[in-house]
């Protein structure tokens, strides 16, 4: 009898322990509406744009360095504003990866992007200088894909400079962070 109270308390625990974690307040992106400059996608990428990033493990140790050279170009396409972002990739190790975004603003603030290795749609909303995207990604490791979620934030500094930083995680899992820094010419 005192083992299954004891596994009915410890199951008890573990439920409210999940239901206290996922029932967290989380920032949203609205909390940035009187921040400035106003981040404008279409105009921020638009034309050419650098980043440098890193990606880190879940213990904070950086595990690649990356460069990504950005070509954007943005249009109206059945009256919707739609922009491409050619994200051409180089790492640390010498690898090399590609990445063209279509952009579409659904809305006044709201955005969905797809990519080849974007398993659906991402979604995206800005507000103030802030924009917050998630997205499932296709991650090669190992020579296998793997579906992991990205929880994505970019802030505008100024005119120049937006610094990104995106958390990654599988089944709720938290694995690693990617930030970046983009620069504009």
């Amino acid at each position: 009898m005192l083992r299954i109270t004891q596994k009915l308390f410890f199951s008890c625990f573990i439920v409210l322990g999940i239901f206290c974690l996922t029932s967290c307040s989380s920032t949203k992106v609205e909390e940035y509406a009187s921040e400035t400059p106003a981040l404008v996608l279409s105009d921020y990428f638009n034309g050419k744009t650098l980043a440098y990033g890193i990606f880190t493990d879940r213990s904070g140790k950086v595990v690649k360095r990356f460069t990504v050279d950005i070509q954007s170009t943005w249009a109206v396409v059945d009256g919707v504003k739609t922009g491409t972002l050619d994200e051409s990739f180089v790492y640390s190790d010498g690898s090399t990866q590609k990445r063209i975004w279509t952009i579409k603003e659904t809305s006044k603030n709201q955005f969905e992007g797809t990519a080849a290795d974007v398993v659906g749609k991402a979604t995206g909303v800005a507000s103030g200088n802030a924009l917050n995207w998630t997205y499932t990604l296709l991650l090669p490791v190992d020579g296998k894909n793997i579906e992991v979620q990205f929880n994505d934030w970019m802030y505008l500094v100024n005119s120049k400079v937006m610094l990104n930083r995106a958390q990654m995680t599988k089944f709720g899992i938290y694995l690693g962070e990617v930030t970046l820094s983009f620069t504009k010419d």
